[in-house]
């Protein structure tokens, strides 16, 4: 659960950093926000299901906390909101 949550609040700031550094297809901040908490949760659990563990897991049986598996779900996250954000507003400016 905490992976899940990671990488929609990592999405949720990629997507907005995505839109602060594209500002021409920036959806706003809701829209941003929006955008990169969907492709958060998409980028994290493609990792997951691609078993992007690595070390980490040998360190989570034993302590029940995977620092590894939190940092890439973060980075999954981060960059598929970035992602989401910018198809969507990419879209979204060539259809006005």
């Amino acid at each position: 659960m905490e992976q899940l949550i990671t990488s929609l609040i990592a999405g949720a700031v990629g997507g907005n950093a995505g839109g602060a550094i594209f500002k021409n297809i920036s959806l706003g901040t809701l829209g941003n926000s929006l955008a990169g908490i969907v492709g958060g949760g998409l980028g994290g659990q493609l990792l997951s299901v691609l078993g992007a563990g690595g070390m980490g897991d040998a360190v989570a049986g034993a302590t029940g906390f995977d620092i590894g598996s939190l940092v890439q779900q973060a980075a999954g996250g981060g960059v598929g909101g970035v992602i989401l954000m910018v198809v969507v507003g990419f879209i979204k400016s060539r259809m006005s």
